[in-house]
């Protein structure tokens, strides 16, 4: 069902000045995150509800899985800070204690009146639809659609930021690994045998749908930052032109020995130059701007090919 366009950060909605009561408190909630985990959790909102958007979902559905979607982590509030913030990975143990953070979340909403409407973005975001997910390995269908919208977002922005643990990953080997987890599993993977699914089970782990949205999200985000890219670039384009032009009299100052025309010509190149410019300075600035130039348009002709081997991917 296609709606009016919603923006969760439009300063009529999100922000905190302009928040209702009930909403300042779910986000309030987030305070008490350590920083990585807050901010984990505001850019899952973000793509959350770009998601929405981009799968036509009602304003009020948006509202709701956004809000989800910002205390989706909120039973990390009780995971030891040893495990939640250990630099490397984890062991089975202490994976098994992490994972604990849905179940509690969930509980902590259960038991807060405010809170309880969003529990089951708390409970249920790390559920696969081919039942390998947690905490209660649901199938398909069964696990509420906001949960698997946000277990897209998590796992994107999980795998793109930079953890405690690992380097960064480039966003197309990211949308390729979450192209595998779409696709159904077809091999017992200790064996290597067939394994038989029924209909239902017949996907992967997470919503195909939902996966082609966050394509258009990214490709959004990626064709925004070359318009701002451009936008400096016709801006420094235009200070290399002023510079060049600033260098001909600069030239002709150190081509001449008559004073006077010394004087006149450093009156016109001054006259070309900002006032917190040095002319003896002129050579090395240009220099600067050009090689500025030429850094910034070899980032966006990057982005240019990103989203062409974006298109190019196939869910």
């Amino acid at each position: 069902m296609k709606t009016e366009k919603f923006d969760f950060y439009n300063s009529t909605t999100i922000k905190s000045y302009n928040l209702d009561e009930k909403i300042r408190y779910q986000l309030k909630m987030l305070d008490g995150l350590d920083a990585f985990t807050r901010r984990h959790s505001e850019n899952v909102a973000s793509i959350t509800c770009r998601l929405c958007e981009h799968l036509h979902l009602d304003k009020g559905f948006t509202i709701y899985c956004t809000t989800c979607a910002y205390i989706h982590d909120i039973g990390k509030l009780f995971i030891p800070p040893a495990i939640l913030q250990k630099p490397s990975q984890l062991t089975d143990k202490e994976y098994e204690i992490m994972k604990t953070h849905t179940t509690i979340g969930y509980e902590m909403c259960m038991k807060d009146p405010k809170l309880r409407p969003y529990a089951a973005g708390t409970l249920y975001h790390h559920e696969s639809l081919d039942g390998s997910g947690y905490p209660n390995g649901m199938v398909g269908k069964k696990i509420p659609y906001e949960a698997q919208i946000i277990r897209v977002a998590d796992e994107f922005e999980a795998i793109t930021a930079k953890r405690q643990y690992k380097t960064h990953v480039g966003i197309i080997e990211t949308l390729k690994i979450l192209i595998e987890h779409s696709t159904p599993r077809i091999k017992n993977e200790t064996s290597g045998k067939i394994k038989l699914f029924s209909p239902e089970t017949m996907v992967g782990k997470i919503d195909k749908k939902i996966l082609k949205a966050l394509f258009k999200v990214v490709i959004d985000d990626t064709e925004y930052e070359i318009s701002v890219r451009s936008d400096y670039l016709t801006f420094l384009k235009s200070e290399i032109k002023r510079l060049k032009e600033a260098l001909k009299y600069y030239h002709k100052i150190q081509a001449t020995s008559n004073p006077e025309k010394q004087d006149y010509f450093r009156q016109c190149t001054k006259y070309i130059l900002h006032a917190n410019e040095d002319i003896d300075k002129l050579p090395i600035m240009l220099e600067e701007l050009q090689k500025a130039y030429e850094t910034r348009m070899f980032h966006i002709n990057k982005l240019y090919h990103e989203v062409k081997e974006i298109k190019k991917l196939r869910v």
